[in-house]
């Protein structure tokens, strides 16, 4: 009796053992995040090639895109890229603009819409939507080298270089990286 006491109690105390490390793990991710893409960014930080890394980003990019909360706004996040290659950027906008409208909480679709504002020139209106991009996403590379990139347009260059940190710290192979100011005498 007593030896199927202490199993029991064993078993009960490695169930619970393994909630918590799955509540823990849910709380260290980003909202909307998922375990596959946690072991993404890690795998991309620690990538030890430009072309792994490169493999890795694409599949970053389509985690990102996969986590449209319906075929719907999926097809018109695709539909809106489709237009932007064409230079439709207005029509892209539109798209997005219902995008944003019905999923609210789907970060590629702010982050999509803020690269169309930039392409248009509206810098603040793009910085708010990277900004919107960021509360879902930390992790989102690509939000933050165009946050990057604006605040550097915009004369802001020191904050830009933060920025730009900020993302080559998570992607170290980022395109962008080359953009980095390195102060003389200094190997970054």
């Amino acid at each position: 009796m007593t030896r199927l006491f202490s199993q029991a109690f064993r078993h009960s105390a490695e169930v619970v053992l393994l909630a918590a490390a799955i509540c823990l793990t849910l709380l260290v991710l980003p909202a909307g995040a998922t375990a596959e893409q946690d072991v993404l960014f890690k795998a991309l930080k620690n990538a030890p090639t430009e072309e792994e890394a490169s493999r890795i980003e694409d599949d970053i990019w389509n985690s990102w895109l996969d986590a449209a909360p319906s075929p719907d706004i999926r097809k018109k996040v695709d539909e809106a890229m489709g237009r932007r290659d064409g230079y439709d950027f207005q029509g892209a906008k539109e798209l997005l603009d219902q995008v944003v409208a019905e999923a609210p909480d789907y970060s590629e679709g702010w982050n999509q819409r803020a690269f169309i504002l930039f392409l248009q020139g509206n810098y603040e209106a793009s910085l708010d939507d990277i900004e919107r991009a960021l509360e879902l996403e930390p992790r989102h590379f690509g939000a933050l080298s165009g946050k990057a990139i604006i605040l550097m347009t915009l004369g802001r260059v020191d904050a830009g270089q933060e920025v730009l940190r900020e993302a080559i710290g998570i992607h170290p192979f980022l395109k962008e990286r080359d953009m980095l100011i390195k102060p003389q005498g200094v190997d970054l």
